[in-house]
């Protein structure tokens, strides 16, 4: 070899050395988001998480696949609100649509969520993703309220709080208060009521395979927010045996542990498929996926060994399952005792994504990205709830409550059922939680008288 040739292929080697070395310094390309969202599905409902009547094999798959959270929590115990403050990242009781508890056909036909007013999708689609809400919306059924309006590229659900699994009626839609038995059709595509036949949760899966699978020429976010396991209690098979109406009485009447079973392995199967579409997509690296529920289970949940459920600030009301994936980002086998909240989603995804929030309305989560990554703890923090009846708060080990006009101190890391008030025994710590408890409160919306 010649000095020349030497020289040359010395540089040529040096070039590439830095030209790696650039590229393995470079940012990665922002990720896709995949959102799910589960409908009262209580803390224990998971067989990761302690349900023994049935399995559920892709969420507990899911769960090793990246980090499991055992102290994730709804910002509110109903729909709502909490649906409120994941879409805008903010407690929920800082707008009136976030005070219903939940949104009803009764309720005053000028409440939804503002027009006009940030929201994660809108935030993501001004920094270049495309975006769509697969499930139920729960925030305004008039079109100046609807995802649409709000940053959603498409919309594929439902408007209301639940709908039967098979008519798509709902009795809450609007329009529905004095109307017949079963409610009214609320099935959407966009601002357009359609007919399907099929069971929901296959519907909305369905749905959020298709999009899945189509050519992206820019980052997608995919919030899909089942139905389920919502009342009516209603599984896949039900139809054959003429339970594809639920008649005149109220949605959460009827059902059994078994068909209860029957809508969790649905869903989870859903999940599956939804993962897979990933997976032949070869997006799976390239994709944050989210997974709980939006407040705690009811009648035929397993919120061991938490107190009450769906509705109430104990810790059944609030505690929910959560976990994340991100191959190469989130190290999988982990499992936090993190206290989270529903609006440290909305910051997550907008850090993970590189998107903004709006400096007029700050977010109230936190990134958790750093944690998920194992890259930095997240120091103890100070979460709040206030609905009609409840007020409550968590400060690190300890939980304040008021209830009835009674005020509680429980520490969660001895009693996590919430069953010794130490209110008397640790009142330095009673004093200051109500203290910040007070403070946080003075910042929002009063009460409805």
């Amino acid at each position: 070899m010649t000095r020349r040739e030497f020289l040359g292929t010395a540089a040529g080697t040096t070039a590439l050395a830095a030209a790696s070395s650039l590229a393995s310094a470079a940012p990665p390309p922002r990720p896709n988001v995949l959102f799910i969202l589960a409908d009262d599905l209580g803390y224990g409902d998971l067989s990761c998480y302690g349900r023994p009547e049935y399995q559920t094999p892709v969420l507990d798959a899911f769960a090793k696949q990246g980090i499991k959270f055992m102290s994730a929590y709804a910002a509110a115990p109903v729909c709502t609100p909490t649906r409120c403050a994941y879409i805008t990242g903010r407690y929920p009781q800082r707008l009136a649509v976030g005070l219903e508890e939940p949104l009803r056909a009764e309720s005053p036909p000028g409440v939804g969520l503002p027009p006009g007013h940030p929201t994660i999708a809108s935030l993501l689609k001004a920094n270049g993703y495309d975006t769509s809400l697969v499930g139920k919306w729960h925030l305004g059924w008039q079109p100046q309220f609807g995802p649409n309006n709000h940053g959603f590229d498409e919309f594929f659900g439902i408007l209301s709080g639940a709908a039967d699994y098979f008519t798509h009626k709902a009795p809450d839609a609007a329009g529905a208060a004095g109307g017949p038995p079963g409610g009214v059709p609320d099935l959407w595509e966009n601002l357009t009521p359609i007919e399907r036949a099929g069971y929901m949760t296959d519907l909305l899966t369905d749905r959020a395979v298709e999009i899945i699978g189509r050519r992206h020429a820019k980052p997608f976010f995919l919030s899909l927010q089942y139905t389920a396991p919502h009342s009516p209690w209603e599984g896949p098979a039900d139809v054959a045996v003429g339970h594809d109406d639920h008649g005149p009485g109220p949605m959460a009447d009827g059902g059994s542990p078994a068909i209860y079973g029957a809508m969790m392995k649905s869903m989870d199967a859903g999940i599956g498929r939804v993962l897979k579409a990933l997976a032949r997509a070869k997006l799976e690296r390239d994709t944050l996926v989210i997974f709980t529920s939006d407040n705690g289970g009811e009648r035929y949940s397993f919120n061991w060994p938490f107190s009450f459920a769906k509705g109430d600030l104990w810790e059944g009301g609030t505690r929910v399952p959560a976990m994340v994936r991100w191959p190469g980002v989130v190290p999988p086998g982990q499992v936090t005792d993190q206290a989270a909240i529903t609006m440290d989603w909305t910051a997550t995804i907008l850090a993970a994504t590189g998107t903004a929030a709006d400096r007029a309305y700050p977010l109230d989560g936190e990134d958790l990205m750093p944690l998920c990554s194992a890259k930095k703890a997240v120091s103890d923090r100070l979460l709040f709830w206030r609905v009609a009846r409840y007020d409550a708060a968590r400060m690190g080990r300890w939980k304040y409550l008021r209830e009835s006009g009674r005020e509680h101190l429980f520490d969660l890391t001895s009693d996590p059922g919430e069953k010794a008030d130490v209110s008397t025994k640790h009142t330095d710590v009673f004093t200051r939680v109500r203290h910040e408890y007070a403070a946080w409160n003075a910042t929002l919306l009063p009460r409805r008288s």
